[in-house]
């Protein structure tokens, strides 16, 4: 549930930034099901100041399907990919952190180095299969 919360809260904002707030959600709600039960007003007030808040509401609609499959997260990239709000790279980090899964967490900074490194000239939209 921690790793879940902290890889949507961190997508694209510093470790700084998302400190006060994570702690904040895992007092208020510490489990996935306590997040699910609280209303959504109260999500949105808790994240407000943290920015992109399609974040938010996509961290209480995966928190209510999750806690609607019994407070399991999906233990597979595929799985986790299938909740709202996480891509390829949050399901990796998570399936990577929270499961010991050997899963590649692939970000834009990785994805240049790999595109130089390898001298992969196509747009990095058509390059990311190859990398």
């Amino acid at each position: 549930y921690r790793v879940w919360m902290s890889e949507v809260m961190l997508q694209q904002t510093t470790v700084e930034a998302v400190k006060a707030y994570f702690r904040n959600f895992v007092e208020k709600w510490p489990t996935v099901e306590a997040l699910a039960a609280a209303p959504a007003e109260d999500v949105m007030k808790a994240w407000a100041g943290l920015g992109y808040y399609s974040r938010a509401r996509n961290l209480k609609a995966c928190a209510d399907l999750v806690a609607l499959r019994g407070g399991r997260f999906p233990d597979s990239e595929a799985g986790l990919r299938e909740l709202p709000g996480i891509g390829a790279y949050t399901a990796a980090a998570i399936a990577a952190i929270a499961f010991d899964r050997p899963a590649a967490v692939v970000d834009g900074n990785v994805e240049r180095v790999m595109t130089r490194l390898y001298s992969i000239e196509a747009p990095l939209s058509e390059a990311k299969p190859e990398i």
